[in-house]
């Protein structure tokens, strides 16, 4: 059973719930344990209600308003809550693709996770927020194999639901060839069925390559590729397998190997908060004998860490 961590607040009252908002931002000193209070306790589309509250109350944008009155990582939580799920997606890749440096493995962590339908609607939210093509954005700043499976992936066509047992043994057969000749052509090979095909199709194929080969799809692709096409294509792997898996992976990587990479974990704990964050949760405690709850307030602070700690909503034994 796949769960997040935030669900509908039962008995919601956005105008009581956007008079206890303004009152924290307007005063003297922003009382920032009530936006946490309300903010996290709140799904998304009720955050979006208490906003449109907001915005008859005082005639102004809530985000603006948070924007305004919060610094550093913490308003990056508080503002991140606020964008419906495609608008925070679309946002994270607008900053990845037109920062300073491109941002690719917030590129990776987005491209290679979501649905077909998840996708579509990102492209949507990009092109209305910054009137520009996702796809063409990412021709433009990425490069390589590695910008051709992002294109690939960014184009939403993955096949859904479909399995054929007589094709898995000839697209294993394709992926076993390509680790070991290495061309362009089969680099393209290679990221058209592990960006095409069905997640069932997929299971099957890493089967076959398995008999086939003796040997893990992702120890093979580690083998043979590296820089950030190896990456995209393992983080592909990981999430046909097992997502709330692979974003706990990706969390304990951000927390100890980057010394607490904040955007990071920012991005995974809001994006997942409704899908997934429980899953996550508790693979991060199986594999790794520490919990999520543990190593934020491990590395994090003050506010920050009480708006991260209540998206990750831990239990007693998590502390």
């Amino acid at each position: 059973q796949i769960q997040g961590t935030i669900f509908p607040a039962p008995n919601l009252n956005p105008i009581m719930d956007a008079q206890l908002l303004g009152g924290a931002l307007q005063g003297i000193s922003c009382e920032k344990d009530v936006l946490i209070d309300i903010l996290t306790q709140r799904c998304n589309s009720q955050r979006l209600m208490i906003a449109g509250a907001y915005r008859d109350m005082y005639g102004r944008d809530l985000i603006t308003d948070l924007k305004e009155n919060l610094s550093h990582h913490f308003k990056e939580v508080m503002v991140g809550l606020m964008y419906p799920p495609a608008s925070y997606d679309a946002h994270e890749l607008w900053h990845a693709l037109k920062g300073v440096d491109t941002e690719e493995n917030c590129l990776i962590d987005i491209l290679a996770s979501r649905s077909n339908m998840e996708i579509f609607q990102m492209k949507e939210a990009y092109l209305m927020e910054y009137n520009n093509d996702l796809q063409q954005d990412i021709d433009s700043e990425t490069s390589g194999h590695f910008r051709d499976t992002l294109m690939n992936l960014a184009q939403g066509t993955r096949m859904e639901g479909y399995a054929d047992p007589s094709t898995a043994v000839q697209d294993a057969m394709i992926l076993w060839e390509a680790c070991q000749q290495k061309t362009g052509e089969h680099k393209n090979m290679l990221q058209m069925i592990l960006c095409n095909k069905s997640y069932q199709q997929l299971w099957m194929v890493f089967q076959e390559f398995q008999n086939m080969s003796g040997q893990d799809i992702v120890d093979a692709i580690n083998e043979c590729y590296d820089g950030y096409f190896q990456e995209l294509l393992v983080a592909i792997v990981l999430c046909v397998r097992d997502k709330p898996s692979y974003f706990a992976y990706r969390l304990y990587n951000a927390i100890h190997d980057l010394g607490f990479h904040n955007k990071t974990v920012i991005r995974i704990l809001i994006a997942r908060s409704e899908l997934d964050l429980m899953n996550i949760r508790q693979r991060y405690k199986e594999r790794y004998g520490k919990s999520l709850f543990h190593d934020i307030k491990h590395f994090a602070s003050g506010h920050y860490e009480s708006a991260l700690l209540a998206i990750c909503a831990g239990d007693a034994e998590d502390y």
